[in-house]
Parts: C-alpha cells; sequence; structure tokens
C-alpha cells in the first residue's frame, strides 16, 4: 500500500498565534481564554504552559494555581481565522489540499511520484520552511504521511512540536504497537474503557484482534471492519453524514446576569443559528431553548415549529415559550438553543403559504446585508448588540466560513 495522506497539524495554535503577534510572549507560558474571568477555562495553551499541566478545558483558577505566571490572552477569532487562510494558501502552494479538517489541522492527497518516502520528505520540509518565511517564526507544524487519513493523523501527533513522521505500509501494524490505545481518532476515554472490558489494553492487542472480535467491542460489524483495515494502512471511505443540529449556548458576563440580558443574548444566538443554518442549506422542524440559574435550577423548553430557515419564525415561538416560563428566584448564568429535526433545503418542501416565503426571502436579504456592511448591521430588535456581549468564537471545524453572516 503506498503512502496517501500527509496531515498538517499546526502545534499550539492559538498560543503559537499570539507568540508570533506579540513577542513579549514568547518562550512564556500562555494560556488562551474567552474572557478574563477565573470561572472560565482555558481554550488553549502554550508549549511553556502544557508543561505545566495545563491544557484545553484546565480552569483559570487552576491553572494559575498550577503556574502562577501563567499569561492569560483573551481569544481572537478574526485573527486565527485570518492566519488560518494564510497557512492554507502556503501548503496550497507546496500540495494541493485535499480537505480542511479544522481550523488547525489540514489533509493532503498524495499521488504519483509524492508517495516515494524522499520526495514527500522534501515536500513536508518546505512546508514548514515556507509557513516559516511567510506566516512567521513561532507557528509551526508537524506532519505526518501514512498510507490513510486516520493512521497520518495519528503520525502528525508522534512528534510534537514541529515533528515529521511516515509511516509506511510495511511497518503496520508493528508501528503502531507503543502508543496508547486512545491515540486513535475515535477511540476516546469511553470506548477505551469498552476495550478494557474486552482485556484489550494496548495497541499491539487491538492489532491483533480480528474482525469478529472487534465487531464484538465496537457493537457494530461496519466499525469492527473498518478499524481491522485502517489498523493495516488500508483506505477506508465512510458514507457521507447528515448535519443533526446548529445550536449555540453562552456563559453571561456578570452585567447581564438578569432576565433581560438573558433574553437579549437568547435572541442574539437565535440569530446566530439561524444564519448558519442558512448558510449550510438546511431547514429546520424543531427548537429547545434552556437557560440555567446560579441555583442550579434550569429553565427549558422547546417544540415542533413549521418547518422553516427564517430568523422571524423562530424568534416568534422563542418569544411564547419565554412568556410562559415560570418565576426562578437565581440569577441566569448560561443560556443555550439548538435546532433539530434538520433537512437538507434540496430535500425540503417550502411552505404554500406567500407570507412564510417572504420571511425566507427577508431573512436572506438579512444575509447579504450583514457580509456585506458587517454582522449585526441589521437584525430584528430586542437583542443585544454588544460585541463583548457575545464575543466571536474560535471556529474549530467550521473554517473559514464558521457563520455566514455572524460570527
Amino acid at each position: 500500500m503506498p503512502l496517501r495522506i500527509l496531515f498538517v497539524d499546526m502545534n499550539a495554535y492559538f498560543a503559537s498565534v499570539e507568540q508570533q503577534d506579540h513577542p513579549e510572549l514568547r518562550g512564556k507560558p500562555v494560556g488562551i481564554v474567552p474572557m478574563m474571568v477565573r470561572s472560565t477555562s482555558c481554550l488553549a495553551a502554550s508549549y511553556e504552559a502544557k508543561a505545566y499541566g495545563i491544557k484545553t478545558g484546565t480552569p483559570v483558577w487552576e491553572a494559575l494555581r498550577l503556574c502562577p505566571s501563567l499569561q492569560l490572552v483573551v481569544a481572537r477569532h478574526n485573527r486565527y481565522v485570518e492566519v488560518h487562510n494564510q497557512i492554507v494558501r502556503v501548503v496550497n502552494r507546496c500540495l494541493p489540499i485535499h480537505r480542511v479538517m479544522s481550523i488547525d489541522e489540514m489533509a493532503c492527497r498524495l499521488i504519483g511520484e509524492e508517495r516515494n518516502s524522499a520526495t514527500v520528505r522534501r515536500i513536508s520540509t518546505k512546508i514548514k520552511m515556507e509557513i516559516c518565511a511567510e506566516v512567521g517564526e513561532w507557528i509551526r507544524c508537524s506532519i505526518g504521511v501514512a498510507p490513510n487519513g486516520i493512521l497520518a493523523k495519528v503520525a502528525s501527533d508522534m512528534q510534537k512540536p514541529n515533528g515529521l513522521t511516515i509511516i509506511e505500509s510495511e511497518e503496520l501494524p508493528d508501528r503502531l504497537h507503543s502508543l496508547p490505545i486512545t491515540d486513535f481518532p475515535g477511540i476516546g476515554p469511553r470506548m477505551g474503557k469498552r476495550f478494557h472490558k474486552h482485556g484489550v489494553f494496548t495497541t499491539q492487542q487491538l492489532c491483533e484482534l480480528s474482525v469478529k472480535a472487534q465487531t464484538l467491542i465496537w457493537g457494530s460489524r461496519i466499525h469492527g471492519e473498518r478499524w481491522y483495515y485502517i489498523l493495516r494502512g488500508e483506505e477506508v471511505h465512510e458514507k457521507a453524514t447528515h448535519r443533526k443540529t446548529v445550536g449555540h449556548s453562552h456563559v453571561l458576563p456578570p452585567v447581564l446576569r438578569n432576565d433581560a440580558g438573558a433574553r437579549g443574548i437568547m435572541v442574539k444566538l437565535i440569530h446566530k443559528a439561524a444564519a448558519r443554518l442558512r448558510g449550510i442549506g438546511y431547514w429546520c422542524g424543531r427548537m429547545t431553548v434552556s437557560v440555567r440559574y446560579d441555583t442550579g435550577e434550569r429553565w427549558e423548553a422547546g417544540s415542533s415549529i413549521p418547518r422553516c430557515q427564517d430568523t422571524l419564525t423562530l424568534l416568534i415561538a422563542f418569544g411564547e415559550w419565554w412568556g410562559k416560563r415560570p418565576s426562578v428566584g437565581g440569577r441566569p448564568l448560561k443560556v443555550s438553543m439548538v435546532l433539530f429535526d434538520l433537512t437538507p433545503a434540496a430535500s425540503t418542501t417550502p411552505s404554500l403559504f406567500e407570507s412564510d416565503r417572504q420571511l425566507t426571502t427577508i431573512s436572506h436579504v438579512m444575509d447579504n446585508v450583514n457580509r456585506t456592511f458587517g454582522k449585526n448591521a441589521i437584525h430584528f430588535g430586542t437583542m443585544c448588540d454588544s460585541e463583548s456581549a457575545v464575543p466571536s468564537r474560535i471556529a474549530f471545524s467550521n473554517i473559514p466560513a464558521f457563520d455566514p453572516a455572524y460570527e
């Protein structure tokens, strides 16, 4: 089996961008946070911070305990997307990108002479050098090359930072034996426990399993066969998946921890979700909303709604639920909303009523205006319109078009 995939994984991407832009942060432990409060968690950490045990999801108060000298930096979504696009252009010039996996990961398909080990090593070195020269010396990546995408991603994690690992087909599956089972994408802690229950504790044991044994553990012959062949370097194609939900949530800043603030932020989240829904070409048939309070109580409402993709229909449904909510003694801390029962636009029959079709048209016009003149240039009323109230979020996997009209 030939080498088929080259996988580029940017190292400590968010923190590296900040260290590139701010030389005073270089060589220091850096934590990227959504807002400058101790109650939030780190979105990312530099390698200097990781040395103290700080990682994505570490509470800020705990991170500061582990490393009192930690430099906290508020995330800059737009800047990370801008640098991402620069990196994409550089990599694409060296080797055509097959798929952008996330804001800091991308995969390239190898063909012809590119599958030669010496050639792909030269290409990988060129990618690293050009990123350094054109994007910044502090922006580094690890590259993995293997016969399939899963193993190429695994290879990219084997030498960090700034590594290059090539896994040849003749090395499989032995080359994988020293890795923890949970190093493989798709095998998380919960799946790892399932393997442990079946007496599988090492990757060597995993590789020695038959298709039948894999099927028993995974609970699916499709998954069992898929993993059996992946570990041996085969390229296994997955069927296209159907989008199931679109949603947003937001922890309220102290100044908005009241009914009016919670309502205003919820309205903004509905605007964002509706714009995303239209941007990806889907309609929804159900919505839920919820508010979590500092007392531990939670209010939740939702139901089926007329199949739609316009903003106003969703806002009207929310308004009806909000007006009927029971009295809660505490202060609202977090608001969330999710759109369910999604169907592609091509498979959805629009309403027969002209008024409903007009609402959809109006929403698309709003999207066009906001794309041209900036987010929130036009929106329905009663929405908290402060950038600091709902700051831009890092678009981990939907890059570069995270939200068509709202970031």
